[in-house]
């Protein structure tokens, strides 16, 4: 499709996570979709490199940060956003269903009598069909639940960037089995972003290169519905019964634990104890 944003990707090879920028080349204003902030499991510390190259890009382009958006609450990396809005500026944004993810996780985590499930940690909360702007730039919200209750795409300029929905045709689609996931939902949601125009881009939050192969993130409705290994072909019927087997077999992704603590505070991390420090909570035999 013709379109006048510039999109550019980086590419977080640790979490195999895709965190894009995308700028209206007319106005120079800018959204940051799904940002990443580097973390260390074994030691416990954070670091801002992955964030910094965003922050470079934009600066060396003029572009000024209209938002800071979130597909969800990710299970798989924690989110820079603070980070970027306390040196970019912007609004910080998610689907208003992620309130159903901090009541769930908030029980998990024992979170903080303080801790909101509101949503008001983020500055905005996206109702499904809502639209917005990124300069000139015409964007539309679609809530596509499934692998969590909170999911959304946004459609940005006739592209569409699906979160964790689908990955490329040779991997497939999203897990369900977390909490609040749900297959039923996720096929629909699926059938909801291919009924997009089929020469729609369709912009990946993760690649995982199966098979070694070199890793991408960029497909199209068309693509999807002819190749995809967990859609093309299949019924409703199928499609759910194939992904809660194959959901079974997985493992928890192995940053899920501080990933979802910090990502459903809109990226901050648990209130500071005491001590000073902040510290990431372990719950036993709770996943």
């Amino acid at each position: 499709m013709t379109n006048s944003a510039d999109v550019k990707a980086f590419f977080d090879e640790d979490t195999f996570t895709v965190t894009y920028v995308i700028a209206d080349k007319e106005t120079n204003k800018c959204a940051i979709l799904d940002s990443v902030l580097d973390y260390d499991q074994a030691s416990g510390r954070t670091s801002t490199k992955s964030a910094d190259e965003v922050i470079q890009h934009i600066n060396d382009n003029g572009y000024s940060c209209d938002w800071i958006l979130e597909t969800h609450v990710h299970a798989d990396h924690l989110s820079g956003a603070p980070y970027l809005k306390e040196k970019l500026g912007g609004k910080t944004a998610i689907g208003e269903h992620v309130q159903t993810v901090q009541k769930t996780f908030g029980d998990v985590f024992n979170a903080e009598k303080e801790f909101a499930t509101n949503g008001s940690q983020f500055d905005h909360l996206f109702k499904d069909g809502e639209t917005f702007t990124i300069g000139n730039l015409k964007a539309e919200v679609l809530h596509t639940p499934g692998h969590t209750p909170a999911c959304i795409s946004y459609v940005i300029d006739g592209d569409c960037y699906v979160g964790d929905t689908m990955f490329m045709p040779d991997f497939g689609t999203a897990r369900c089995d977390f909490p609040g996931g749900d297959a039923a939902q996720l096929f629909d949601s699926l059938q909801r972003i291919l009924s997009l125009p089929d020469d729609t881009t369709l912009y990946m939050c993760h690649d995982y290169a199966p098979g070694g192969r070199a890793y991408k993130w960029v497909s199209s409705v068309k693509e999807q519905k002819e190749k995809n290994i967990h859609i093309a072909g299949k019924s409703r019927e199928q499609y759910i019964a194939a992904r809660t087997a194959r959901d079974a077999e997985l493992s928890m992704p192995k940053l899920i634990l501080p990933s979802v603590q910090v990502n459903m505070r809109a990226g901050d991390m648990p209130p500071a104890e005491d001590n000073g420090i902040s510290y990431i909570k372990i719950p036993v035999d709770a996943l």
